[in-house]
């Protein structure tokens, strides 16, 4: 059994085109794996903890060296990477917010950049160590067009850095749907693509 980690974190509301497509997505490809199991987190109505001093002093500690205060912050943020280490997939609606990713998401990210759980550095450098084999479908929404030819590409501050940053723990099968143009272009034209890519997908991914 498939065991999938689904994350909201758009602002929007029932106007967000990503949770739409997130949700169009999740219906189709549970047609074709009813027994999946999925953890469902929505970063904008319940956001995790940003990080602070107290985190930042114990990460790189061994539990039996935290004070009461790095212990009290540490049983609040491990669960987060517990989770995410022990889903096989991820499916992760995130919309382009100021360039990049929403501040929801990038507080959740700070938990899960973790010394000794996520990655590990050395005399070689860093090096992931997330258990092979995951995947993760990344649905983005964006007001303008940011591709290789576009005029805005050197402002996607969103797709390199997750890249980046799931790339460093060693998560390297990462696939993006976009929905294009949503302030600029035809709305649901573009909601109406983004669709068709998610229905060919659900069945291979």
């Amino acid at each position: 059994m498939s065991f999938i980690l689904q994350i909201d974190s758009s602002y929007s509301g029932s106007d967000s085109a990503s949770r739409l497509l997130a949700r169009e997505f999740v219906t189709a490809w549970k047609q074709h794996h009813p027994d999946c199991q999925i953890a469902y987190r929505d970063l904008a109505l319940q956001p995790v903890p940003y990080v602070d001093r107290t985190w930042v002093s114990a990460m790189n500690l061994s539990p039996d060296r935290y004070n009461l205060a790095q212990q009290q912050t540490m049983q609040a943020s491990e669960p987060i990477v517990s989770e995410f280490l022990a889903a096989d997939g991820y499916i992760f609606a995130l919309p382009m917010y100021g360039f990049t990713v929403p501040a929801a998401f990038k507080a959740y990210l700070e938990h899960l950049i973790r010394p000794g759980r996520t990655y590990t550095i050395d005399e070689h450098g860093l090096r992931g160590i997330v258990p092979p084999g995951k995947k993760m479908l990344v649905i983005t929404s964006r007001g303008a067009e940011y591709n290789q030819n576009s005029p805005l590409a050197n402002f996607d501050f969103h797709e390199p850095y997750l890249r980046t940053i799931f790339g460093s723990f060693g998560i390297e099968n990462i696939e993006f749907i976009y929905a294009n143009n949503l302030e600029l272009g035809d709305r649901d034209k573009s909601i109406a693509a983004a669709k068709t890519e998610i229905h060919a997908l659900a069945r291979t991914w």
